[in-house]
């Protein structure tokens, strides 16, 4: 007989963004003739870059002859892309690493879910709160979490960031935890971390030998200088970090597919009788296993965004982002919402109000859940809601600002006029 892994089956319902397809699809049937605008799921809008359009024509022109076609690629990645990260994205912030350390992926979302498959399934871990959902589901699969209590996971210490502490995390205590989760510019908070706050974090783990995981796919919209675009850009995340990297939302490769995972020599892991085990054998051991690596014309697209007119064309798209960001900001402060993010993130968070004018039942704190449906009725504009990230997110929405110029624009009208009404 086979049996089902039980721990899938403590997922909890859906995936966020499967509800909000599934509520705004629903929306649709209903109002035919709605003209519904997305500021909820993160992906984007504008075309590729010029220069990875071209890059992409000449590989695929290459694998139409026999003597340029590439089959299987190493599982690790070319290293005329693994060449390309070292000295675009490391070496101008004084960071050394070497070509094997880097690992070409499919995306981050991949290697943030596939990598805890390296630890034990008994590991404490630690999330900042609201969070990523992948981290999350992905340790749920395993059976790492727990059970399922009150929207929360019994075996994960949840570490809340929320406006009344500035959106820091504050550092665990009690029992250390194993394994630590970073996001930083955060998703879904569109918050960052300073250099001194990210450096209390490394102690901690060189202290208790824990493992920090840290997502930095948004590190491309960072304006301010002071905010580290890395977490080796602090002395002794060698020895307790691994970092993954998107295209996706710095290079519009959400359709394309392509990123990279750092897994430095000096970070290991230890046996219950004391080895120390470095991931970066182990993480190359599994990849060569379970995946195939990824296509030489995806990677071929994403060296091209490192050329010199590459790097002007991709710095424009963010621009074309950041810009909606401000707007965003602008629009909804001066409506009286309180507002956060989208300085150094493509992402708004934004705290519910305590009633909705429209919504006549609405006498208490309005759910995020509750705001998401009230603004889709009343706007045809849709946002995420907070807590589909964790439980520090009931109360709050996020928006993001990879829609065009003009529907951002629209949406916020929409939002003002039914703000006001």
């Amino acid at each position: 007989m086979a049996l089902v892994n039980i721990h899938f089956l403590n997922l909890q319902n859906n995936y966020l963004f499967a509800d909000i397809a599934k509520k705004v699809n629903a929306f649709k049937v209903m109002h035919p003739k709605a003209d519904v605008i997305s500021l909820g799921i993160g992906d984007v809008t504008q075309p590729l870059a010029p220069s990875v359009v071209e890059a992409m024509h000449k590989a695929t022109d290459e694998m139409a002859t026999k003597e340029g076609f590439h089959g299987y690629g190493p599982e690790q990645g070319y290293d005329f892309l693994r060449e390309a990260i070292l000295k675009n994205d490391f070496l101008p912030r004084g960071i050394h690493l070497d070509i094997d350390e880097i690992f070409i992926n499919d995306g981050a979302k991949s290697d943030t879910g596939n990598f805890q498959e390296l630890l034990h399934w008994d590991n404490f871990i630690g999330v900042t709160d609201p969070i990523y959902p992948v981290y999350i589901d992905s340790n749920v699969m395993i059976g790492r979490c727990g059970t399922f209590r009150d929207g929360r996971w019994t075996n994960v210490r949840y570490m809340p960031c929320t406006a009344e502490n500035g959106f820091i995390p504050p550092l665990p205590t009690g029992r250390p935890v194993d394994v630590i989760y970073l996001c930083y510019p955060n998703n879904p908070t569109g918050t960052v971390i300073t250099k001194p706050e990210l450096r209390k974090w490394v102690n901690y783990a060189l202290k208790n030998d824990a493992l920090i995981l840290y997502d930095a796919a948004y590190q491309a919209y960072i304006r301010d200088k002071d905010i580290p675009h890395s977490i080796y850009e602090i002395r002794g995340a060698r020895k307790c970090a691994v970092e993954f990297h998107s295209f996706s939302k710095t290079a519009g490769f959400t359709g394309v597919r392509c990123g990279y995972t750092v897994v430095p020599k000096e970070v290991s892991v230890s046996t219950f009788e004391g080895e120390r085990i470095p991931l970066n054998q182990l993480w190359l051991r599994r990849q060569c296993t379970k995946f195939n690596g990824t296509s030489y014309i995806s990677q071929r697209a994403a060296e091209a965004i490192y050329t010199p007119e590459g790097k002007k064309q991709i710095k424009a798209t963010i621009d074309y982002y950041m810009d909606n960001a401000h707007r965003m900001l602008t629009r909804l402060r001066a409506l009286g919402y309180e507002v956060y993010g989208g300085e150094n993130a493509p992402y708004i968070w934004m705290r519910t109000p305590d009633t909705i004018q429209k919504d006549i039942a609405a006498m208490a704190p309005t759910s995020s859940w509750k705001f998401f449906e009230t603004l889709l009725y009343g706007a045809n504009v849709v946002c995420t809601p907070g807590v589909g990230f964790g439980p520090s997110g009931e109360g709050y929405v996020r928006f993001t600002a990879f829609n065009s110029h003009e529907k951002t624009e629209e949406a916020l009208d929409r939002i003002e006029a039914w703000s006001k009404g």
